[in-house]
């Protein structure tokens, strides 16, 4: 009876201990399971509620950014490098050229056209000066008094008080190019008042000076000549010479 009794109790606590067992079992199932399930589904709602990543939305300073951009490269291919102030040359209209029955004035409209005119006694002052180097020699200075520039041909065409003849000319010293004066410019020529002692007829004095102007035409005389009271005990021969009209003086007085 005793030993009935004892394994009774044997098999009571052991149905005892199954079933406890079977409870932590259950209870660690349902924990993971729970903590599983909880596990999903933050991450499900964690999804929702993401935000675009960034390249998906641009900053405030990333759209600054960008239009400073485009607004320099507008810049870069437009206008920019043209100044806006710079007006394109004037251009002349050659129709509207007018020119006087006298040619002494030529206008484009209102505006004056500087043409270059033959030199003469009626748009020059023309002097008579002595020099102390050469000897014998005279110097002419031709200066344009007008308002347009002058051309100043060949050389002066010079008559000594009532001589018939002009005055010999000196072809050595030809200039590379007519003379052209412009308005207060000078040009001049030398006059060599006789050759070698003993080579003709003795020297004559004179007292006046006759001076021609040549045209382009080297024939005949242009404009009005002049006439000039010549230094005290001036003496000439027919062997004499006058210069080409020269830029500069020391060219004249070189002959």
């Amino acid at each position: 009876m005793r030993r009935n009794s004892i394994r009774t109790t044997v098999l009571a606590a052991t149905a005892l201990l199954a079933a406890l067992s079977l409870t932590a079992c259950g209870s660690e199932d349902g924990s993971s399971a729970s903590a599983k399930a909880g596990s999903a589904a933050p991450a499900a709602h964690t999804a929702v509620k993401q935000s675009p990543p960034p390249a998906a939305t641009a900053s405030p300073e990333e759209k600054t950014t960008d239009t400073s951009t485009s607004t320099g490269t507008g810049t870069g291919t437009g206008t920019s490098n043209t100044p806006k102030n710079t007006a394109p040359p004037a251009k002349s209209d050659a129709k509207n050229t007018t020119r006087s029955t006298d040619g002494s004035t030529d206008r484009a409209g209102d505006t004056p056209v500087r043409t270059p005119v033959t030199c003469h006694g009626g748009n020059t002052k023309t002097t008579v000066s002595t020099v102390s180097r050469p000897l014998n020699h005279l110097l002419l200075t031709l200066t344009n008094t007008g308002d347009r520039p002058c051309y100043a041909y060949y050389a002066p065409k010079l008559r000594f008080d009532d001589a018939q003849a002009v005055f010999p000319i000196l072809d050595d010293s030809r200039p590379q190019a007519v003379v052209t004066l412009d308005p207060g410019q000078s040009a001049y020529a030398a006059i060599g008042l006789t050759g070698e002692p003993g080579a003709g007829p003795a020297p004559r004095e004179a007292t006046h000076l006759q001076v021609n102007f040549s045209g382009r035409n080297f024939e005949g005389s242009s404009g009005t000549p002049v006439n000039l009271a010549l230094p005290s005990d001036t003496f000439w021969d027919d062997n004499g010479f006058v210069t080409y009209w020269q830029s500069d003086m020391a060219d004249a007085l070189t002959y």
